[in-house]
């Protein structure tokens, strides 16, 4: 009893002030969800002890005292929170729970709303007149926010907004919800980064804190937007005594009402929606962390009172949590397949959305730095559906004092050999095709069908041969034997000798597909091809400097200067001279001038679309690209050439809208 006792009073006073961040502060330091278990578990104490329940215990409240900077406003009614459900099986314990209050519940309807993530709003309007805003505070006495809400263009300053709505009420008040767009947050950050400002980290607790600004200038350039879901009183006017008929007549007012709202006949149809919105929450324009459930007959609500401050006739279903704070234990780097080094974080263990994460992403060494994350810092993680986890930013008023800055890496974590980083790129690299981390991936993209199309030779087999130590590099393909396949699972002798006659036919592939499958960063297949016409053969451009490189139209110093680099380390010089010893040294005619003016498509953008005569759209790519062309994906303005077969679809009909030529195949090649 004692120990309960103890626990209950730690959980009372850690759950007041983390009620205390979040609504007045706005900077908590833990999540949604941590903050639920532990109000659950300080609820289950109570409810075991319905003795030790005090008047201002956190289960009693529906969110804090005000903040001194605002004047205080008395609400005409309660502003409540509500229950939670985790899940389904806890829904339809909720419904168990007040059929015994009364039974007709069972055969009522309900409203599923979104629950938005935003900050609670009280409105008041007189004589059709907006009068005042106030924050939800401690749901008896908020703050008012009037001059701020008046800068929100979609809150109503008049109501009905149309004439042809109904008359309103003489006195109404109303709740709503003012949050941030995705779009519009994600747009608010890129201007702060722009004025070199601190990114925001959660629209949340950004909504909150520009909500409560003193000035409301600052308020009226955020992009703050309202939905309404709630009359809380009115004096006059007949109002509807359904949830889904106040909301239409919300609408009808002139007040933003969310159209996700759904009325389900039955408990299990709330149940199916709760299924589904789980997996489509990302695609709606703003963030919800679970589903309002209302019983949509109002009296029938209404009769069936509370449970301390929570109204019975309604039930919050939170979503797994997405958003959860943890410790930030070290910093890791994986090394790509193109050398990149890319960060992540390493963390004390938490559980998000029913899933156990060790690990997240960190994006980028640029993001620690603008973050200012450090290594032993609390972190906000997120994790939404089957998205890979990674970190928000630092949880700075957790901050003791103790946590280290962190420093990119000077050479690879796998090899050892040195980092290189272009000003002005976010990416760092390992420039060592070597490196055995890349390994795998550079021997996968080199047999790839984009490249050198060795057919047969999958990941599986490219892991195998790595494994037994045949492949050490690229080159050494070459140097494969019928006796080393056969060792290895599931090869027998006609699968080995049909792979090494793939090897041996890839040979007779062009230098441009050579280029590529080196997986030179930035060598992709236009700049492999561009490469391979202005040098000819591998050892013209292994001797070449930067200076000459730039002069080939569409090579910037960036990949100049990794392309010089690759050629100048002496763990890829070996498998060049490898490759060039088994035979696999294509040359060409150099035929075309460093600014590309002297083919006959030179300086001309095509868009390939549909199913040509003869040419796939591989090699009608690469035609293009012989004589001079560029090709891209998708049409604009900015495109010539539209090469069209059968079933064209959409780019024609764009091609047509925008008046650019559409050629056929017997036209291209008249072009040439």
């Amino acid at each position: 009893m004692a120990n309960d006792k103890t626990r209950l009073n730690k959980l009372s006073t850690d759950l007041r002030e983390h009620n205390y961040r979040y609504h007045v502060l706005d900077d908590p330091i833990i999540s949604d969800g941590e903050y639920d278990r532990m109000l659950a578990e300080l609820k289950k104490i109570e409810e075991e002890n319905p003795d030790w329940v005090t008047a201002d215990s956190p289960s009693q409240r529906a969110g804090a005292a005000p903040s001194g900077k605002f004047s205080k406003v008395a609400h005409p009614g309660p502003i409540l929170s509500l229950a939670n459900a985790f899940d389904n099986d806890d829904l339809r314990a909720w419904l168990e729970r007040i059929a015994k209050l009364n039974e007709s519940v069972r055969q009522a309807s309900f409203v599923v709303e979104p629950k938005l993530d935003g900050l609670s709003i009280v409105l008041h309007y007189r004589n059709g007149l907006f009068e005042l805003g106030a924050t939800r505070g401690n749901g008896e006495i908020g703050e008012d926010v009037s001059a701020n809400m008046r800068t929100i263009r979609a809150m109503p300053l008049r109501i009905p907004v149309h004439k042809k709505g109904p008359k309103a009420p003489d006195f109404l008040v109303v709740r709503g919800e003012v949050f941030f767009n995705k779009a519009d947050f994600e747009k608010l950050n890129k201007q702060r980064a722009a004025e070199g400002e601190a990114l925001y980290q959660t629209a949340r607790n950004t909504a909150a804190g520009n909500l409560r600004q003193l000035d409301s200038s600052i308020t009226a350039t955020r992009p703050l937007t309202l939905l309404v879901y709630n009359i809380v009183t009115s004096d006059g006017g007949d109002l509807p005594v359904s949830q889904w008929e106040t909301l239409e007549y919300l609408k009808e007012l002139g007040f933003p009402v969310s159209k996700e709202s759904v009325l389900a006949d039955d408990i299990e149809g709330v149940a199916d929606q709760y299924d589904r919105w789980i997996t489509e929450r990302e695609n709606l324009a703003y963030e919800i962390d679970g589903l309002v459930v209302k019983i949509d007959n109002l009296p029938l609500a209404d009769s069936l009172g509370f449970v301390g401050k929570d109204p019975r006739g309604a039930i919050a279903m939170k979503f797994p949590a997405e958003e959860v704070t943890t410790t930030l234990n070290e910093i890791g780097v994986n090394v790509g397949r193109t050398g990149v080094l890319t960060p992540f974080a390493m963390l004390e263990p938490v559980e998000i959305g029913g899933v156990n994460v060790k690990q997240a992403t960190l994006h980028n060494f640029d993001f620690i730095k603008d973050k200012d994350i450090r290594v032993g810092d609390r972190v906000l993680v997120k994790r939404a559906g089957d998205v890979i986890p990674y970190v928000i930013g630092p949880v700075l008023a957790a901050r003791k004092g103790s946590e280290k800055a962190y420093k990119p890496p000077t050479k690879c974590p796998v090899c050892g050999e040195g980092v290189e980083h272009f000003e002005g790129e976010v990416a760092w690299y390992c420039v060592n095709a070597s490196c055995p981390e890349q390994l795998v991936r550079n021997v996968e993209h080199f047999v790839s069908r984009n490249t050198l199309d060795i057919v047969g030779f999958g990941i599986k087999i490219v892991e195998l041969l790595i494994d037994a130590k045949y492949v050490r590099d690229v080159a050494d393909i070459y140097s494969l034997s019928l006796e080393q396949l056969l060792e290895l699972e599931g090869f027998a002798d006609k699968r080995a000798e049909n792979l090494l006659q793939s090897i041996a036919d890839s040979k007779n592939k062009g230098l441009p597909q050579l280029l590529f499958a080196l997986g030179i960063r930035g060598v992709g297949e236009v700049v492999a091809n561009d490469l391979a016409n202005y040098f000819g053969n591998l050892d013209a451009l292994a001797d070449v400097g930067s200076e000459e490189l730039e002069k080939i139209e569409g090579i910037g110093p960036n990949i100049a200067m990794a392309i010089v680099d690759w050629f100048d380390k002496e763990t890829n010089k070996a498998i060049l001279k490898k490759l060039k010893k088994a035979g696999m040294w294509p040359e060409q005619e150099v035929v075309v001038a460093a600014d590309n003016s002297l083919l006959p498509l030179a300086g001309k953008t095509f868009v390939v679309t549909g199913t040509l005569p003869s040419f796939s759209r591989k090699d009608a790519k690469e035609f293009i690209q012989a004589n001079g062309g560029k090709v891209v994906g998708s049409v604009s303005k900015n495109t010539d050439y539209l090469l069209a077969g059968e079933k064209a679809g959409s780019k024609l009909d764009k091609a047509q809208s925008l008046e650019i030529a559409v050629i056929s195949e017997d036209e291209l090649q008249a072009l040439v």
